[in-house]
């Protein structure tokens, strides 16, 4: 089988592998589809501090099951969670598993840019993969993992029906935070991006402004004018440059919250001024990852009609051609999200 991984800082390689076999309590799953994640093309700049393996939002068809697993068939449509807790220790404990120390180091092997891999006993027990309903394309399956770290987001920093939210980074997560947020009862989403493509494909589906943050001073009064001087009860950066956190964090009201949610830059610094964060009483929440319990309702929200994961997918490209897939995730004029298809994507 074909293997996708990370050769080397900015080098991705293609290897020919034996195909895995399923242990006891393990799967093995053929793969239909996985996206192409801004991690991942940090990864490969050697700019994430965790970097590793790549592909963590694979969707495909399940091909072996080991001795003793009984919630899952031959020939299932599944979505497969890289990454679980252990669910007993005192993080987990507090409701914050994903930053559960067992989280990081469990995985799929060898990673999901793979023609097959196999889903480890811990992923499969501990309920890290989801059977897809007949509803649900490989595409839109493939949206599940980064729609569920909005829903996560979301529900930590405790969106209420009404709130209003403004992202900075309108890449593909950025528009899938966006329709989260409005799917969960936000009233009023808007966003800002330096691609003028992107900006446009925002505009179109479904956000109520859209702005280029170039100028910083001018972004910010259209988002006061936008929300009646109220500016928003959600900042969020959706992207990790400094400049785009200062902007979600200027464009939050008093009392509110500015989310940490995209991958900040490596030793990057927020430059505000303390006494004005103190006095203003807005919290800054970092949020990492999905949880099991949060892809499971991205899939009972885009089964409802409230979420649309529509037109979110706009390139494919083999595992064969990996290569071509990351260069497209790269150009923000040309794409929006990119997936890397495997050998079960035509059935």
């Amino acid at each position: 089988m074909k293997v996708g991984r990370l050769a080397g800082t900015g080098q991705l390689a293609v290897d020919d592998l034996p195909a895995p076999h399923a242990g006891p309590g393990e799967i093995v799953v053929t793969l239909a589809a996985c996206g192409v994640c801004g991690t991942d093309l940090e990864k490969l700049r050697g700019r994430y501090q965790t970097a590793g393996k790549i592909g963590h939002e694979p969707v495909g068809r399940v091909t072996e099951v080991g001795e003793g697993v009984a919630k899952f068939a031959l020939g299932d449509r599944v979505f497969v969670h890289h990454h679980v807790p252990c669910y007993a220790c005192e993080v987990c404990a507090r409701g914050d598993t994903t930053f559960c120390a067992e989280y990081a180091r469990t995985n799929i092997e060898p990673g999901g840019f793979s023609e097959q891999f196999r889903v480890p006993k811990e992923n499969v027990e501990r309920g890290a993969v989801l059977v897809l309903d007949d509803g649900v394309d490989w595409d839109r399956g493939s949206l599940f993992e980064p729609a569920g770290c909005a829903v996560t987001a979301l529900r930590r920093v405790g969106l209420a029906p009404g709130d209003r939210v403004f992202l900075t980074g309108l890449g593909p997560v950025g528009v899938l935070y966006g329709r989260v947020a409005r799917a969960m009862g936000a009233s009023w989403v808007g966003g800002a991006e330096i691609s003028a493509a992107r900006r446009e494909r925002a505009a179109r589906r479904g956000f109520d402004l859209v702005v280029d943050p170039a100028d910083g001073p001018k972004a910010l009064e259209a988002i006061r004018s936008a929300t009646g001087g109220k500016l928003v009860d959600f900042g969020v950066a959706a992207t990790g440059a400094s400049a785009a956190i200062q902007l979600a964090y200027r464009a939050t009201r008093r009392g509110g919250t500015l989310n940490l949610f995209g991958l900040p830059e490596p030793y990057g610094r927020l430059d505000v001024d303390l006494q004005q964060l103190y006095l203003g009483g807005v919290r800054v929440v970092p949020t990492y990852a999905t949880t099991e319990e949060d892809v499971a309702t991205v899939q009972r929200l885009a089964l409802s009609g409230k979420l649309d994961l529509a037109d979110v997918v706009t390139h494919r490209r083999p595992v064969a051609d990996l290569r071509a897939a990351f260069d497209l995730a790269r150009d923000a004029e040309s794409s929006l999200k990119v997936v890397v298809t495997g050998p079960a994507y035509a059935g």
